[in-house]
């Protein structure tokens, strides 16, 4: 839905990666390799995104690190609108609610790179986790949105992925 309103890929993945959390940050030649697009495509955007006000550019140690703008008087209706596409506004809140001692909560595969394939992968770290509860949950959830759900529970997971939820 959202990619119909959004037309650029690089756009798009640029406001879920900075926008579905308000922590995640990265800078250019990161960005390119983590989307494995060109730089010119993510500076490009990077540059239209911050001279509109929704990305802030920070520099440390000679790079330009690039975050959402949590003042932007957007930046709240912007992240619930990615989360709502995403389908996981729902799922935090409920994972957070009943599922145990959760630290961390990870998009990975596909949904880390910003791409919409119908699948969401969630990596769930943390102590005494209530896995039934929580397969259940997304299977509900999958039901609702019509996107399947996947749940890896404390695993180690080396690629990209763009972290929800942190204690």
């Amino acid at each position: 839905m959202l990619d119909k309103l959004i037309t650029s890929k690089t756009r798009l993945k640029l406001l879920i990666k900075f926008f579905v959390l308000a922590g995640n940050h990265g800078h250019l030649r990161g960005l390119a390799g983590e989307f494995q697009e060109s730089t010119n495509a993510i500076r490009k955007e990077l540059n239209q995104l911050s001279a509109a006000g929704y990305l802030e550019r920070i520099i440390v140690k000679n790079k330009i690190i690039y975050r959402a703008n949590t003042r932007h008087t957007l930046f709240d209706p912007l992240q619930k609108l990615i989360r709502t596409y995403l389908g996981i506004d729902e799922i935090i809140d409920q994972v957070l609610d009943k599922a145990g001692d959760v630290s961390e909560i990870s998009f990975i595969g596909d949904c880390a790179k910003g791409e919409d394939l119908g699948i969401i992968e969630i990596l769930i770290l943390g102590k005494n986790l209530d896995q039934d509860y929580l397969i259940n949950i997304a299977h509900q959830i999958s039901l609702r949105i019509g996107k399947q759900i996947t749940i890896k529970f404390n695993e180690q997971y080396s690629l990209q992925r763009i972290v929800l939820f942190r204690i």
